[in-house]
């Protein structure tokens, strides 16, 4: 529990946070039943419904979504040349990594189009349901509309380092980087050259700074929304973690989240005996 008191530091009305380890142990302290908003944390749960939908043969990953040659892949992976918000596209799909809100909404309408359910529909029948997650639900917009808690979020971690909805293949191949060396711009920490992601996931690699702690590997993946809230898989600490807030992300959370990361990694990785992934 030691890692967690830390969010009772945190200048935030009210914080809930969580983390489990390898061997399915895990921790929550805070407000870890109440519901938050999202924000865009809500993207990678909408992006791992549309893993399963692949899956089922509802989509395809090639197959044709949003402007010119842009595919569900791109649409994913920031990749397709839509812009941050609505609008057509501002560049080739596959050349520049734009975080794109509207690529979401187009991705979404893309789901219900194929499945006959709308995006949120699809993600209850898909994702919460078999997962029990209760409190969880991507609203109007699978893009930022999202509410869940950390009681939830945990549930959809240990799917993450354990996958059961998925192939794990099929995991390991959309937290791997999609289209390497494309940069673009972090929201709230600038551009990176390049800016690695997956599919519906960031992946951190060498990015500095950055929202995740120092003792992060490379191949952690998650996400942060503005709404004060972030997730993160480490796969080789074998470990992961949530923080939901109803503070928006800003300069308290650009200083805080990196030690509530650092804090929890440090402590699974000497109660496992494990080597520090940074070093």
């Amino acid at each position: 529990m030691a890692a967690l008191e830390i969010i009772q530091s945190w200048p935030v009305p009210h914080a809930g946070a969580g983390w489990i380890d390898r061997s399915g142990h895990r921790e929550v302290a805070g407000s870890h039943a109440a519901t938050f908003p999202l924000a865009s944390l809500t993207k990678p749960i909408f992006a791992y419904a549309v893993l399963v939908a692949v899956e089922e043969g509802t989509l395809r990953l090639d197959q044709s979504a949003g402007p010119g040659r842009s595919t569900v892949r791109h649409l994913l992976a920031h990749a397709s040349g839509l812009p941050p918000e609505v609008g057509g596209p501002i560049a080739e799909a596959e050349t520049r990594r734009i975080y794109s809100n509207a690529g979401y909404e187009v991705l979404g309408q893309a789901l219900a189009e194929a499945s006959g359910m709308s995006a949120a529909e699809y993600v209850r029948a898909a994702l919460a349901e078999p997962l029990g997650m209760t409190t969880t639900t991507i609203g109007a917009s699978p893009a930022h509309g999202g509410t869940s808690s950390v009681d939830d979020l945990m549930l959809l971690l240990a799917e993450w380092l354990e996958p059961t909805l998925i192939h794990p293949a099929t995991m390991a191949a959309a937290t791997t980087i999609a289209f390497p060396n494309l940069a673009g711009v972090l929201p709230g920490y600038g551009r990176k050259v390049p800016n690695p992601w997956g599919l519906g996931f960031e992946i951190r690699g060498e990015k500095s700074p950055h929202w995740s702690g120092e003792l992060n590997s490379p191949e952690t993946f998650g996400h942060f929304g503005r709404s004060g809230t972030l997730i993160w898989v480490d796969p080789v600490a074998r470990c992961a973690a949530v923080a939901l807030t109803d503070k928006d992300f800003g300069p308290w959370s650009m200083h805080a989240w990196p030690a509530f990361c650092d804090a929890i990694l440090a402590d699974v990785l000497v109660n496992d005996g494990q080597p520090n992934p940074r070093r």
